[in-house]
């Protein structure tokens, strides 16, 4: 397994070390400046001590006490914890009914802050995953039993590059709420991660063929780069060539769908066919979601 999906679990941990982190930030905001915690000045305390007696750090309510230039700086448990500032004009009203009707069993202090951070991550998944990513980091910290919570962080790991992470969280959702939707973003981890073989095995799920058309052409197109993946060129476009390629609708799934055999067509060395299908992408991809034109027009100017 390549190094970099090694390291997410070695730094981030799981989610029983995600709760651990939660509950122990939670219990050093709630001591009493000056006291460690369940102990008074009268058992070796003074107030100029921290939570575990003179060589520990202080508690953060502590700092204040401290020069500025003396103040300890957070540690990365911590960090985590307390995630990326939450813009003001964030305030969880912006999730959906269902997202919110989750977090109804945590205290409601509690269930606020989670719901700012998930709607904060929302609001700049598309332009800054790694920020939204750490929004759902801080959410899981404090409601990691939570499904919807769990969701989060794995989508927003999956934007983030986190493959490793992203396929650990919606693992957990899964087990959670026995939501199948997260096959393909799990697949497309599974290759993310040099195992396509785990890719093609979760492809060929049952629940797969329950899916609505969207779905279905995600987890086709997964399926057939991990067969691309595998050295298998006429199987992935076999694959493509089972899906409805010439459905009239003209949604982003089509267009993915399309461009994606265009594409495989090219590695496979059929270049006119692959011009003719970036064509056919190019003229039902109002929204330019792909660069199906610009790939068209290389081709044609390879071809003379």
């Amino acid at each position: 397994m390549p190094e970099d999906s090694r390291q997410p679990r070695q730094s981030r941990g799981g989610s029983q070390a995600g709760q651990g982190r939660g509950r122990a930030s939670d219990r050093g905001r709630g001591a009493a400046p000056g006291r460690g915690q369940g102990q008074g000045r009268g058992e070796g305390q003074g107030r100029g001590q921290g939570r575990g007696g003179s060589g520990s750090r202080p508690g953060r309510k502590d700092d204040w006490r401290r020069p500025a230039d003396d103040q300890r700086p957070r540690s990365e448990d911590q960090a985590r914890y307390d995630g990326p500032p939450i813009p003001e004009d964030i305030t969880g009203k912006e999730l959906d009914r269902s997202v919110t009707a989750q977090l109804k069993g945590l205290p409601e202090k509690l269930a606020a802050r989670v719901a700012r951070h998930l709607a904060a991550a929302g609001a700049v998944i598309d332009e800054d995953p790694r920020t939204a990513y750490e929004h759902t980091l801080a959410a899981r910290a404090r409601a990691a039993r939570i499904a919807v919570v769990r969701e989060a962080c794995g989508e927003a790991a999956y934007a983030a590059g986190e493959y490793a992470e992203a396929l650990s969280e919606l693992r957990a959702a899964k087990r959670m709420n026995g939501v199948t939707a997260y096959l393909p973003i799990m697949a497309d981890c599974e290759r993310a991660l040099g195992r396509p073989e785990r890719a093609l095995t979760l492809a060929k799920s049952p629940a797969v063929a329950n899916f609505a058309s969207e779905a279905k052409a995600e987890m086709t197109i997964v399926e057939a780069g991990a067969r691309r993946d595998m050295g298998e060129l006429d199987a992935a476009l076999r694959t493509l060539e089972n899906a409805p390629l010439t459905s009239k609708s003209r949604t982003s799934w089509v267009v993915r769908l399309r461009y994606a055999y265009a594409d495989t067509l090219v590695a496979a060395g059929r270049e006119a066919d692959a011009l003719e299908w970036f064509h056919r992408t190019e003229a039902i991809d109002g929204d330019e979601i792909t660069d199906a034109g610009e790939r068209a027009a290389e081709l044609e100017k390879r071809q003379g």
